[in-house]
């Protein structure tokens, strides 16, 4: 317990002025950084089940579309920002598998070239993607508020859930896959991620305020006034996250139980690996992109 508070402490605030403040091309940047180590504990899981992986194939594809995204992070229009990315990533997502399995061809045992470029595939699919839509999500009118409100939402639901769950917890939400999740936590999560998600959008113009006097953020990062959605709407968002996040905190331990390990990796001391930390954002992310997309069409 120690060990996981203190490595919060330390880079809770590093995570926040990261989002905040640093340009769009040094957040793709360590967000690439990101994905290639979550990339790798993800191949390095599916050895577990008797796959190969093809690791430098996949970490050339994670680099070289992080870079092309890095190479595009100064576009100041959201609207063609966001329209080219997403013809990106579907197109990215769509030769993924093409890719991979012309490369597998080149293995002298053929049986393990459709698990490994399923598996390289995948990862890219399911780390890098989201990932990238967080940077991508920086570019657009209120984008570090955004990114800000997706990650209070996600850490009040999963402070929460660990709580409740572990001090009141009975009902067990699914054995097999997490013993120690229950439908208290998962309730408690839920409410604790509506509040704040709730908050923050009644008080946005007065904190986007705040943060720009503070030198935090520019002013096109803040949310002010007709930017702010309903509050229903708010509301309904943010449940629609955390129920997100709480999914992908389940599949992550669906593919670690299946790997047969606790943790993903040993990064971080106290939390595990940097999918054991991620893992909730990796389902959330694309929600909040999707509905910042359609916000930027309006």
């Amino acid at each position: 317990m120690i060990k996981r508070i203190a490595t919060a402490v330390v880079l809770i605030p590093i995570v926040l002025l990261l989002v905040l403040r640093a340009p769009v091309a040094v957040v793709a940047i360590i967000t690439a950084a990101v994905a290639l180590l979550t990339v790798g504990e993800f191949l390095k899981l599916t050895e577990s089940y008797g796959v190969k992986p093809l690791r430098k194939p996949t970490y050339g594809f994670v680099i070289l579309f992080f870079l092309l995204l890095t190479l595009h992070a100064s576009q100041e229009k959201p609207l063609l920002s966001t329209d080219i990315f997403g013809l990106a990533a579907a197109f990215a997502a769509t030769i993924a598998a093409f890719v991979f399995l012309t490369i597998a061809m080149r293995r002298a045992d053929l049986a393990t070239g459709y698990p490994a470029a399923a598996a390289s595939a995948f990862s890219f699919i399911y780390v890098a993607l989201p990932l990238a839509m967080l940077v991508q999500l920086r570019q657009q009118w209120a984008g570090s508020f955004l990114i800000l409100y997706l990650l209070l939402v996600v850490w009040a639901g999963d402070i929460l859930a660990y709580f409740v769950g572990k001090s009141v917890g009975r009902h067990l939400m699914a054995p097999r896959i997490s013993p120690k999740k229950t439908w208290e936590g998962a309730a408690a999560s839920l409410v604790a991620s509506m509040a704040v998600g709730g908050a923050m959008f009644y008080y946005s113009s007065s904190l986007s305020t705040r943060l720009v006097s503070w030198g935090l953020i520019e002013r096109r990062d803040g949310m002010f006034g007709l930017e702010r959605p309903g509050m229903a709407s708010a509301l309904v968002l943010t449940a629609v996250l955390n129920i997100a996040a709480q999914l992908g905190d389940l599949v992550e331990s669906l593919i670690k139980r299946g790997a047969g390990v606790k943790d993903s990796g040993t990064i971080l001391p106290g939390h595990g690996g940097m999918l054991d930390r991620i893992d909730a954002l990796l389902f959330a992310a694309p929600v909040l992109w999707v509905w910042a997309a359609w916000r930027v069409t309006q």
